[in-house]
């Protein structure tokens, strides 16, 4: 079950997250994305939970550019980042709840999510929302990570952790970006959301490679929300937590460039 806290990309982490998450383990799974939606034919497509634009500017890129982009985050900051450094043709930035979205029926030939669903409160709700917005024949299109322990990264800085606050180790990662990929959950929450249609569901594994171990212990510990986490217990242990993040990569991967396994599910239904 997601908290507040685990919704909050704001202050430092918008830009950290950018400069770091994104080419550490986002963008691939944004190419595979794009890719999936390049050969149908499209007119409107909505991103719900774009974060910093690596789908967004993705789709901007490879698609036509008469297709109309829409992309929607909860948190302005993450779309002022994304703003900023712009798309290859224009798209409306516009901040908006997957709960309850401001548009009419059947209005988008795609809806798309990158990472982001594992984050709604009310999943099988933002799933009724994203079918309602979509057109007869449509496709609703995501991925969410698979279980913390096929991301190696995000597994042995959680672990690390425990050693920083043994009595209250931080969880954000295991609860909520690596907490929704169990298949049949998956499936149960698009059947109550009225959507009739089996969905697809492909597991795709990848490399996340940083140039040092400190990349990713920034990028988990002061990119996400398990910074708002480390804060909650001690803010002036937050560059002590990243360090230890960033020596129990390098004793595992080493100290010099490091290369670890990342895996997620991408889901694909039509309406």
């Amino acid at each position: 079950m997601t908290s507040d806290k685990d919704k909050g990309f704001s202050g430092s982490i918008p830009s950290l997250y950018e400069k770091y998450l994104v080419p550490l383990i986002f963008e691939p799974y944004a190419a595979d994305l794009v890719n999936r939606l390049a050969s149908k034919s499209l007119g409107h497509i909505l991103e719900i939970a774009a974060g910093t634009g690596v789908v967004t500017r993705a789709l901007a890129t490879v698609l036509p550019e008469n297709v109309s982009i829409v992309a929607t985050d909860l948190n302005q900051a993450m779309l002022d980042q994304a703003s900023s450094i712009g798309t290859k043709h224009p798209v409306e930035w516009r901040q908006a709840d997957a709960m309850q979205l401001p548009f009419q029926d059947e209005m988008f030939d795609a809806v798309v999510c990158q990472f982001g669903v594992m984050f709604f409160p009310d999943k099988p709700q933002a799933f009724s929302e994203a079918r309602r917005v979509l057109k007869s024949g449509g496709v609703f299109i995501f991925n969410v990570w698979d279980r913390i322990e096929e991301n190696e990264f995000a597994n042995v800085i959680t672990m690390s952790l425990e050693s920083v606050f043994p009595d209250d180790p931080p969880q954000f990662l295991v609860r909520t970006p690596y907490g929704y990929y169990d298949h049949s959950i998956i499936e149960r929450n698009l059947a109550n959301s009225w959507f009739t249609a089996s969905p697809q569901i492909d597991t795709i594994a990848a490399r996340s490679r940083a140039e040092s171990s400190q990349i990713p212990a920034i990028a988990y510990c002061q990119g996400t929300p398990l910074r708002n986490e480390i804060e909650s217990r001690d803010a002036s242990r937050l560059d002590e937590a990243t360090d230890v993040a960033a020596e129990a990569i390098a004793q595992q991967f080493g100290r010099g460039a490091v290369d670890g396994k990342i895996q997620a599910h991408v889901v694909t239904i039509e309406k």
